[in-house]
């Protein structure tokens, strides 16, 4: 296939690929399509089903492309059992994950009601969390699958006794940690060439998942100290 007809096939799961994100994961080494005599790229069902993997695994998971890519490499050498179809790479995709980098799907419309619903708090919760500048609405007043997951380790936390009001110093920390990641992934957004979003936004995923990695252990290791 050309890449033309792989763009079309891909359109339709994942309407925000395009020609230059398919040369880009190329030129990672996720994909290796084929060269005809002329130059031009060839790219076989098993090329589609790696990129369906690699696009599966960066919008429903969030993974940085050197995780997706040992998941690729441990499939390829029979630890990941591949099966023929896109089914099971796609299932792989989804749950081998690393919990420091499992940063939860994005998109989605989820309502006040199916919130409330999906994660067994009450409304009063909720109006605490806005309150406090934890969980923000998009403009239409719908959340987003990751504001389940917020909702979900917020409860939890208060089941221990953290009170929502104690939460906001996560945020103070969020916000200055993105503030970071911005001031170095927004230059390189911002240059000329073909994928300079694309090597942007992969940048912030590194970044993002040994954020949260330094974050854990930082956290396990005063705890410990505490305790002894």
């Amino acid at each position: 296939m050309s890449i033309g007809s792989v763009l079309a096939l891909l359109r339709e799961d994942f309407p925000d690929v395009t020609i230059s994100k398919i040369r880009f994961l190329e030129a990672e080494g996720l994909i290796t399509p084929e060269r005809a005599p002329s130059g031009y790229r060839r790219f076989s069902s098993a090329d589609v089903e790696r990129l369906r993997f690699v696009l599966t695994a960066q919008r429903d998971r969030y993974l940085p492309l050197k995780v997706i890519k040992e998941q690729l490499d441990s499939i390829d050498s029979g630890d990941g059992g591949a099966g023929a179809g896109g089914t099971r790479l796609i299932s792989s995709a989804r749950s081998a994950v690393a919990p420091a980098t499992d940063f939860g799907t994005r998109g989605g419309r989820v309502s006040r009601e199916a919130l409330i619903e999906r994660t067994g708090v009450d409304s009063a919760f909720v109006v605490e969390l806005q309150r406090n500048g934890l969980l923000i609405p998009g403009p239409a007043g719908f959340f987003d699958e990751d504001a389940v997951r917020l909702v979900e380790a917020a409860a939890a936390l208060a089941n221990y006794g953290v009170e929502t009001r104690h939460l906001r110093a996560f945020k103070v920390s969020a916000d200055r940690e993105a503030g970071l990641v911005a001031q170095i992934a927004s230059p390189i957004a911002k240059g000329k060439g073909t994928g300079a979003r694309d090597r942007a936004e992969e940048l912030v995923r590194e970044i993002a998942a040994l954020s949260v990695t330094l974050h854990t252990q930082l956290v396990k290791a005063a705890v410990r100290g505490v305790l002894d």
